[in-house]
Parts: structure tokens; sequence; C-alpha cells
């Protein structure tokens, strides 16, 4: 299955970078300009993370149909979002529930969108393809 495959490199890459860039924002920006800003200053990078990441990963796991494409973003958003509980829930205590509930009433929303981008990414940037597999021209 190329498309769980491509999924969990789809979702190691982009998980990686936010945690990398949250060891920034966490410290260095939030108390500076707060946790809305510093969420909606982080959003663009991650946003364009997640294309290079669709298409660095469809270049190395080829997926030829929308529908391996759509399965391989869908999954490795369900990683996405299963990750960053667990790992709230495990650094901080946090309950799922609380995680989702109590995001800025700005930046909650825009991260929303930034993962939906997530998701449809390889099938936005795979190419588009025809009835059964075959590229169009």
């Amino acid at each position: 299955m190329p498309w769980l495959r491509a999924a969990a490199l789809h979702f190691a890459v982009v998980f990686g970078t936010g945690f990398a860039l949250g060891m920034i924002r966490v410290p260095w920006l939030v108390p500076r300009v707060g946790v809305r800003w510093a969420e909606l200053i982080e959003l663009p990078l991650m946003m364009f993370a997640s294309g290079l990441s669709a298409r660095w990963v469809l270049r190395r796991i080829p997926l030829h149909t929308a529908r391996a494409q759509l399965l391989s973003g869908a999954s490795a958003l369900v990683l996405m979002v299963t990750a960053e509980l667990l790992l709230a829930w495990a650094l901080f205590g946090r309950a799922p529930s609380a995680v989702i509930l109590d995001r800025d009433p700005v930046s909650g929303p825009a991260y929303a969108l930034a993962l939906i981008w997530f998701a449809l990414a390889p099938l936005a940037l795979g190419g588009r393809w025809r009835e059964g597999g075959a590229p169009r021209d």
C-alpha cells in the first residue's frame, strides 16, 4: 500500500518540522507576541512545509490516482491529529477535548484550515489523473 507509506512519510516530515518550529515558537515567540500571533506567524511556514513535503514524498512514492492521493492525505491527517493529541496529553496532561476546544478564536480556525491543506496537499500537488490512473498530458 504505497499510499500508506506516503502518508507516514508526509506526516513524519511535517510533524518534525512543526516540532522544530514549536521549539522556537513556545520559548521565544510566545513570550514576546502572545500565543495567537506566535501561531499565526508559524502557520504560513507550516503550510509551506506541507506543500514541500507532499511534493517531495510523491516524487519518492508516486501515487497514480486521485483516490490514492486522498487516502494518503487523509491518513496523514489522522496521524497528525493523533500525534498532537497524544503529545499534548503526555507532555502537558491536557485532555483531547481541552486541546480541541481551548484553541484561540482566531488562530484555532486558521490552524484547522492549515490541517485541511496538509490533508489535501498530496492531491493538489500530486498531479492530475485520468480515469484508470493514467496521467493527463
